[in-house]
């Protein structure tokens, strides 16, 4: 699987899903950084075929009510150490 994970969760998801054979980017390795605007994060996700993993319920606004991104994963985990997210 494919994932983009965004700024507000840690640079060590994408190490993990990698570690466990996915391909993943972090928002802070594309051009914009962890500026990049929600809607260029959705349109290179739809084009790489990839998941939206993000703690921003916008992403799932946006796929009810525009079918984009196609695919989020969204965390709601509250306040946790990045180990317990991990």
């Amino acid at each position: 699987m494919k994932f983009v994970v965004d700024a507000q969760l840690p640079r060590e998801l994408v190490n993990f899903l990698k570690a466990h054979g996915h391909e993943a980017v972090h928002t802070a390795e594309l051009p914009e950084k962890n500026h990049t605007p929600d809607e260029k994060i959705r349109r290179m996700a739809d084009a790489e075929d990839r998941i939206v993993v993000s703690k921003d319920d916008d992403f799932v606004t946006s796929h009810l009510l525009r079918g984009t991104p196609k695919r989020i994963l969204l965390i709601s985990t509250g306040n946790i150490s990045n180990p317990e997210l991990i």
